[in-house]
């Protein structure tokens, strides 16, 4: 059995000879130098260079003047229709009835506004902190407005007064709609009305704080039935002639007042006469638009004071003191 001790001289042998036993030399990978990265490089299938592979390769050299490409001729081909508007372009044709509502809706609430408009006008005590809105002799609620019907016109600013002006530029626009197809006008009036009446109970809660809705509700069957009757007096005296209409212009927005202008009621007449005329030359597909503005009545004052060719043809009569008189 052999010993598990060694002796001095042994071990001494096998430390000198482990100190001078050569150890395995690793292979070397060649590492590129920064001239070879710059250049193009060509990957070589030694087991050594599998890193190198996944490496992208390398842009290809950009000239310093790049070639612009040529300006591309405008093509005389008209450009395709989308699908969308190719089928509502079908449904329109063969179901306009149904198509027409949608179109007369949202160009009667643009027509609305610009009726509004005219004679529009604010309180200010309304969105004041303990504000007390001041009152007419009648009890009404009195605003601050501005535009000929206001300034030069003299009408009090309340909500009446906003009313009827208003009912006058619809009735004009009425007037017009009635020349549309059978089957589409009825619609172009019903949401012409409806967006009057949105407007006026939103006027009443926004500036005259009425949030009853029974009261709301009453006053809006009041202004139906106002409405019902300027259809019928303006109607008469479009028919009748300009002392009818103006008859009807006077009891409705100067609520029959004695010491009224002449010249202001003649303004009114006159430039209701101007204005049906004017879109009366306009085609049905440019009113359907909405593109409407109503001027300024005042520019008919000229018309007014020009003297009428029938005066002249009158016979003179001679009053108490012996003046003839026209």
């Amino acid at each position: 059995m052999a010993s598990s001790n060694c002796c001095t001289p042994c071990l001494r042998a096998l430390r000198h000879q482990a100190f001078y036993t050569p150890t395995r030399q690793l292979p070397r990978i060649p590492v590129p130098s920064i001239r070879t990265l710059s250049s193009p490089r060509t990957f070589s299938i030694s087991p050594y260079s599998s890193a190198a592979q996944a490496l992208p390769q390398p842009l290809p050299p950009q000239s310093a003047s790049p070639a612009t490409k040529p300006p591309q001729q405008p093509s005389s081909e008209p450009k395709p229709v989308p699908a969308s508007v190719k089928l509502a372009a079908k449904i329109h044709k063969r179901a306009p009835a149904i198509t027409e509502t949608y179109v007369a809706y949202g160009v009667c609430e643009k027509l609305v506004k610009e009726c509004a408009r005219q004679a529009d006008y604010t309180i200010p005590q309304r969105y004041e902190k303990n504000g007390v809105i001041p009152k007419t002799a009648d009890g009404q609620d009195l605003g601050v407005g501005k535009g000929w019907w206001y300034e030069s016109l003299g009408l009090t600013p309340t909500f009446n007064n906003w009313a009827q002006v208003t009912f006058l530029h619809m009735y004009i626009l009425t007037v017009r709609l009635r020349a549309f197809s059978p089957t589409a006008a009825p619609s172009w009036h019903q949401h012409l009305l409806d967006h009057f009446f949105y407007t006026a109970e939103d006027r009443m809660v926004r500036e005259h704080n009425v949030y009853s809705r029974m009261i709301r509700n009453k006053y809006l069957k009041d202004l139906f039935t106002q409405w019902r009757g300027i259809l019928a007096a303006y109607d008469e005296g479009l028919v009748k002639g300009d002392a009818v209409l103006a008859t009807a212009v006077w009891r409705n927005v100067f609520d029959a007042q004695e010491d009224v202008d002449l010249r202001g009621l003649g303004d009114v007449v006159c430039y209701m006469r101007g204005v049906m005329r004017g879109l009366e030359a306009v085609g049905d597909e440019e009113v359907g638009k909405g593109d409407v503005e109503f001027g300024d009545p005042g520019t008919q004052r000229k018309f007014v004071e020009a003297r009428s060719r029938m005066m002249d043809s009158l016979p003179a009569k001679e009053d108490g003191s012996g003046v003839k008189r026209t």
